[in-house]
């Protein structure tokens, strides 16, 4: 069984979901929203890097699936958005998790079946895919969609563990540290 951990990034909440999957099983593990609020932007990303970091250590996914930057109205706007992305890619790639990246349009086609869907259409969908009695949060819904659409796209069933950097390892405390290049 595979777990994934699906992220819908955000500047001021980020979405996230754990999901186990093996085939066309899918099963629920846990997910929320971290909400970064609107204080300094360099202090919000450190919270969303701290907050996931702890959650691949509690919840020890195997690899990760994020949804790509769309092109927004506002520049400014897309930018945060790349920034919160790339935390989110840091922390995965930190941990060792190979990292999938998916685009909106995409996980809307493999989860509801158009990539016009709204995020209403979504979480009622996400809700009947994980078999749960109420609908998650939009932004939970949308990470939980971006696991499902990895989980049933080939390119996340196939040669897992060849995209992460071998750079890294994982220290007894839990805590992840630069290899040393000279070992």
């Amino acid at each position: 069984m595979l777990r994934t951990l699906g992220i819908d990034p955000g500047s001021q909440k980020t979405g996230w979901a754990v999901i186990d999957h093996q085939g066309q099983q899918l099963i629920w593990v846990a997910s929320g929203i971290i909400r970064l609020g609107s204080g300094p932007f360099p202090e919000r990303m450190a919270t969303l890097g701290l907050a996931l970091r702890d959650i691949v250590v509690n919840h020890q996914p195997t690899q990760m699936a994020i949804e790509e930057v769309f092109l927004a109205k506002d520049p400014q706007s897309a930018l945060k958005l790349g920034h919160a992305r790339g935390v989110a890619m840091f922390i995965g790639a930190e941990a060792q998790l190979p990292v999938f990246e998916y685009a909106a349009r995409r996980v809307k086609q493999v989860v509801i079946g158009t990539g016009q869907a709204d995020k209403q259409q979504m979480q009622v969908m996400v809700r009947m895919l994980l078999g749960l009695a109420e609908a998650l949060p939009e932004d939970a819904s949308d990470a939980a969609g971006v696991a499902i659409c990895h989980a049933h796209s080939s390119s996340g069933l196939a040669g897992l563990g060849t995209t992460t950097s071998q750079s890294h390892r994982r220290r007894q405390t839990g805590r992840w540290r630069l290899k040393d290049e000279t070992q």
